[in-house]
């Protein structure tokens, strides 16, 4: 008999929600200073609503950076291209309000210190290949396979918005079955549900969920209000980092609150949870630990962590202390260490903005190597 069985459920977000409309605009900001001032500072917002784009934040770049321009290739790539979806590239207005960053948070990263203070965690798991929870590897994929199908034209009803939520069984801490899944998917006005229903299971649904992963039950339930016409920014206001459990783990590990879209890396909000999660990663494939999470914490200004705590949740093969050890005498978490690990200082950010920062095979994403996995296990004595 299993020693306990539960539920566990996660949600994701396709490129057209709101929120991730204007992580996209900041990171695509970001982007933009990367390739021509990589030591440049950023620190950008996003709001979207009908027919609006405003940009506001803090930057300092030797490069000039198109705001206008760059917002409106984001929408239009994203597929906001007609003005009856109520928000579009060509007709929105775009607001900026960008100034210079404080002195005071300056002179702090001049000489290599955090951008800011706060904590950051990373987390990694052996349930899935991606090292990564399963109700978030999952929603991700239908996401991103739904804005496929609508951009390849496969079910060219589709509207840029939707979300995805999966609930998985567990049994002994690992996934079993998938037990449910929730979409909404924005369509234009006139379509017939329970048509686009048998419409996404084909074309959506079953391409991701593998057949042996589908509880015998498994519910697939479609707009639980009737119908999602209106979507985007003209039913529901977006912000840059309001979807930060979207990007993480989904909810099966913690967060320190710093969203990531829109920042530079010399913020630890981003920098600091990419190196946790790279870390977490690496422990885990190298046997030290089934499960692993890491929290580090940093003080504006200043190079040094305040703290690095590790937890296995009855995992571990090494006492947890001792894992926390062999991280702090392996890596370097100054600012600068993380950034030149990483590689950071790229324009690499906009796509990191849709579909979760972690999980990913990209080869930008150098959080998702498993090259520090001799270097552990030799610190280890393994």
């Amino acid at each position: 008999m299993p020693d306990r069985t539960y539920l566990l459920t996660s949600e994701s977000v396709t490129e057209g929600h709101p929120d991730k409309v204007c992580d996209q605009i900041s990171d695509a900001i970001v982007d933009w200073v990367m390739k021509d001032d990589p030591m440049g500072r950023v620190a950008v917002e996003c709001l979207v609503t009908t027919g609006t784009c405003v940009v506001a934040g803090e930057m300092c770049t030797t490069t000039y950076v198109p705001v206008d321009e760059v917002a409106r290739q984001t929408v239009n790539d994203i597929g906001y291209t007609r003005a009856k979806y109520g928000f579009d590239f060509e007709t929105m207005g775009v607001f900026s309000a960008i100034h210079e960053q404080s002195p005071e948070i300056a002179q702090g990263v001049h000489v290599g210190g955090a951008g800011d203070q706060g904590m950051m965690f990373g987390y990694a798991s052996n349930e899935t290949p991606e090292y990564m929870p399963m109700p978030i590897v999952l929603a991700h994929k239908l996401a991103a396979k739904m804005a496929e199908v609508r951009k390849n034209g496969t079910l060219p009803y589709l509207r840029p918005d939707g979300k995805t939520q999966v609930t998985v069984r567990y049994e002994d801490d690992q996934p079993r079955e998938v037990v449910k899944v929730l979409l909404a998917a924005q369509h234009r006005p006139g379509v017939d549900q329970e048509q686009m229903r048998e419409d996404l299971i084909q074309h959506v649904v079953n391409p991701i969920v593998a057949a042996d992963l589908q509880a015998p039950d498994m519910q697939v339930l479609l707009n639980r209000t009737g119908s999602f016409s209106v979507g985007g920014p003209q039913a529901d206001t977006g912000l840059t980092g309001r979807k930060i459990i979207v990007d993480t783990y989904g909810g099966l590990a913690r967060h320190g609150g710093g969203a990531f879209s829109g920042k530079d890396p010399t913020k630890v909000d981003r920098s600091g949870a990419y190196m946790m999660r790279y870390i977490a990663k690496n422990v885990v494939a190298a046997g030290l630990a089934g499960k692993c999470e890491l929290q580090v914490a940093y003080a504006i200004g200043d190079a040094e962590p305040f703290s690095v705590a590790a937890w296995t949740f009855g995992t571990n093969q090494l006492p947890e202390e001792e894992i926390s050890r062999i991280i702090t005498k392996v890596f370097d978490l100054t600012p600068h260490g993380m950034i030149e690990h990483l590689d950071l200082r790229r324009p690499i950010y906009r796509k990191t903005a849709s579909y979760g920062h972690f999980g990913r095979s990209d080869p930008d994403f150098t959080w998702e190597k498993l090259d520090a996995v001799d270097a552990i296990r030799a610190e280890a004595g393994m």
